[in-house]
């Protein structure tokens, strides 16, 4: 099997030394950029299979990184950790909203980082992790999960990793209302620490790539999201 690869870019030495050290010890492919516009260029060289991004950039920061990776699709399978010093839930459901799959806030530990990528690239293996069957399909919604493929109204849509499994879950059980803790567990795994806005900036990303009037995903309000069922 071959290593994963990861490209980090980040603009402080001394962190950037230690993230590689230690995802290197790891077994992991490790590629580094100290700036954004370098870092980019990087990520479309080595096309890795996660983006270890520092949100507080010089020149192009994290979030224009973030949608510029997420919105080519030649990186559409490309998972992105962002990493930030606030903590400040507005930059994090910022980051989610453009794409990001999970975030980490400084300081960290070694352990605490190789941990989330480790979970991440666990979540990003869909096309392994979601059961090979023929296509879910509820009225003009189609997902093929062996191609990792979702159209509407014969129209395709780009996901994330994250958004795919939201919506594969909640389309392969029309009808049925879930919590947001029910949908974190299934679409991001029970071993990620994420805000209360997490999974709701996750379904407006969906129900805007989807563009249905009404939205197919419906808010039951005070306990959580379905998918609406047309038969």
């Amino acid at each position: 099997m071959s290593k994963k690869k990861i490209v980090i870019i980040e603009d402080e030495p001394d962190i950037l030394e230690v993230l590689s050290y230690n995802l290197k010890r790891e077994g992991f492919d490790v590629f580094t950029a100290v700036n954004g516009t370098l870092g980019l260029s990087l990520v479309n060289k080595e096309n890795p299979d996660l983006l270890l991004l520092d949100l507080m950039l010089p020149g192009m920061d994290g979030i224009e990184i973030c949608s510029n990776v997420k919105s080519n699709p030649a990186n559409q399978n490309t998972l992105i950790i962002m990493v930030t010093a606030k903590g400040e839930e507005s930059d994090i459901v910022l980051g989610l909203g453009v794409g990001a799959d999970d975030y980490i806030t400084k300081p960290f530990s070694p352990k605490e980082l190789v941990a989330r990528v480790k979970a991440v690239l666990r979540r990003g293996t869909l096309v392994e992790s979601v059961p090979r069957q023929d296509q879910v399909q509820v009225g003009k919604l189609a997902i093929d999960p062996t191609k990792y493929e979702v159209t509407v109204a014969g129209n395709e849509i780009r996901l994330t990793a994250t958004e795919f499994r939201l919506l594969h879950y909640l389309a392969s059980n029309p009808g049925r209302v879930f919590s947001r803790e029910q949908l974190l567990s299934r679409a991001m795994g029970d071993d990620v620490v994420v805000v209360d806005r997490n999974i709701d900036v996750h379904i407006r990303g969906i129900r805007k790539k989807m563009n249905t009037e009404p939205p197919m995903i419906e808010t039951i309000r005070g306990v959580g999201y379905r998918l609406r069922d047309p038969a």
